[in-house]
């Protein structure tokens, strides 16, 4: 059992809504607008949920009917960082909540040819002041953690510390989450679900299959009746540190920045 492992696992509120939208992800016989549609609503619920979990201070104010209430607002500034492909899918329920966010990103893929599907990473782009900001580290499946674990060592090198990072993602895997944990103790990690495992081709089981492809329409039959994947798209190379030394400099995204979430407003 990861929970009992890792006590900054958090499931977001299990009800029959989120079982019946789960159902429809996880049906091979979603069509495509639909599938966008229903992981964008839940989404938007884990995006909500994250949120909850930040730091805020007290805060009073004048209502409109002269009265002092005393309420709260967020306490520090907040950066999205989606690790490319999949999790670009997160950023648009990140803005509506959040809506001059800066997001970052970073570009990992697993290497498919491999047997332990190794990560690779190819690219990093955030904002300047990442540093001093927590970070919404998005992605929506939790496998193995291999991808995560990396865009977390890139977060850290680039001063970001762990107990800073709130990785979203809405599916995971028990072998992912203990991999998350194990790593890096002070993260906190908020889920829809917590699926049975992974397996030999490291999918997760019950799972949605390939996320990305679903959601983005680039899916193709493999010769597995009914498993869906996408093709290799480019030679891999080891991610080591010399690759990551490659990285461009951080730089600031285009949107400009904000000290609240709408949300917290």
């Amino acid at each position: 059992n990861p929970l009992s492992s890792c006590p900054h696992f958090h499931l977001i509120h299990q009800n029959q809504q989120i079982r019946a939208m789960l159902t429809i992800l996880r049906d091979r016989n979603t069509d495509r607008a639909d599938f966008i549609f229903y992981a964008d609503r839940l989404f938007r619920l884990l995006i909500e949920e994250a949120l909850s979990m930040l730091p805020y201070r007290e805060k009073q104010i004048t209502t409109p009917t002269g009265s002092v209430f005393t309420g709260c607002e967020f306490s520090s500034n907040l950066a999205g960082v989606s690790i490319v492909r999949s999790g670009e899918s997160m950023e648009a329920a990140l803005r509506c909540v959040c809506k001059k966010i800066r997001i970052g990103k970073i570009l990992i893929q697993r290497n498919e040819a491999s047997a332990d599907k190794a990560p690779i990473h190819y690219y990093t782009k955030l904002p300047h002041d990442i540093a001093d900001r927590h970070v919404l580290l998005l992605d929506p499946m939790l496998a193995s953690g291999g991808s995560a674990r990396a865009a977390i060592e890139i977060l850290k090198e680039h001063g970001v510390p762990e107990s800073r990072i709130i990785f979203v993602n809405m599916i995971a895997a028990p072998e992912g989450v203990r991999s998350i944990c194990s790593s890096f103790p002070a993260l906190q990690i908020v889920s829809c679900a917590l699926d049975d495992y992974l397996n030999d081709e490291k999918y997760i089981i019950p799972g949605v299959g390939d996320f990305g492809d679903r959601y983005f329409g680039t899916e193709v039959l493999s010769s597995h009746a009914g498993v869906l994947h996408r093709p290799l798209e480019c030679a891999p190379s080891p991610l080591t540190a010399s690759a990551r030394s490659h990285t461009p400099p951080a730089t600031e995204a285009s949107a400009p920045a904000t000290s609240t979430p709408a949300a917290a407003q």
